[in-house]
């Protein structure tokens, strides 16, 4: 009698080749798009989600992102529901502009300008490479948003720093583009969450600088409130 062991080797050593085997097509997609890519303009809906109250904080606007060269991306996000707020970085710095009070947030991120990078990774011109760089990948499988067919793949930070903000992270990558259509990062603990859905995208090689700069009034006040 032939022994069961054997078998039950190859059954279980079938699906982690199927995973590499999707994972390699992953990467491909994602290099494919990075390649001349230099912007895009979306819709985005972001959620905060508190688990020990159980509650959702959404925010929905459109946002406009740069990138003319590795390692240089210049965003704004401008949020409308359910208030106005105006989010923009470039150069290691962010700047939130609040219409109601215009009044401006600034916010220096150079002494944490490596945490910041790794984020920036996270599906919008990075190749696979610089991904693999700084986190451990594995695949989870094929799920669709909004319609359009993804990956859905988890990172693990390799920096103890970034992995002490957010241990894990998901992404959804597009099987037609190879952008990120949704990012959800997981607060230290593992039940707090950040979720980001991203909708009517369109890469964009010709976005202007003044779609991705601040944008306020000359009068607004402006504070620099410490980094948590």
């Amino acid at each position: 009698m032939k022994s069961f062991r054997p078998i039950l080797v190859v059954a279980l050593t079938i699906p982690l080749l199927n995973s590499a085997d999707e994972l390699q097509a992953v990467f491909a997609k994602i290099d494919a798009g990075a390649t001349g890519f230099k912007g895009l303009t979306a819709d985005i809906h972001r959620v905060a989600h508190v688990d020990l109250i159980n509650e959702d904080d959404p925010e929905s606007g459109t946002i406009a992102l740069k990138r003319p060269k590795a390692h240089d991306i210049r965003m704004r996000i401008d949020f409308r529901e359910p208030s106005q707020k105006q989010v923009a970085y470039a150069n290691n710095r962010v700047e939130i502009y609040y219409p109601k009070l215009n009044s401006v947030d600034e916010y220096d991120l150079r002494q944490h300008k490596g945490l910041v990078e790794q984020f920036l990774l996270l599906g919008f011109g990075s190749t696979s490479q610089d991904l693999r760089s700084a986190y451990q990948i594995r695949y989870i499988g094929q799920e669709p948003i909004n319609g359009q067919s993804t990956w859905r793949v988890e990172l693990t930070p390799k920096s103890q720093e970034a992995a002490e903000t957010f241990p894990k992270i998901e992404l959804w990558i597009s099987q037609e583009t190879g952008m990120a259509l949704q990012q959800k990062l997981h607060e230290k603990g593992g039940k707090d969450y950040q979720l980001a859905t991203y909708s009517n995208m369109k890469l964009r090689p010709d976005i202007a600088d003044a779609d991705v700069k601040p944008n306020y009034p000359r009068d607004a006040r402006h504070n620099k409130p410490p980094i948590k």
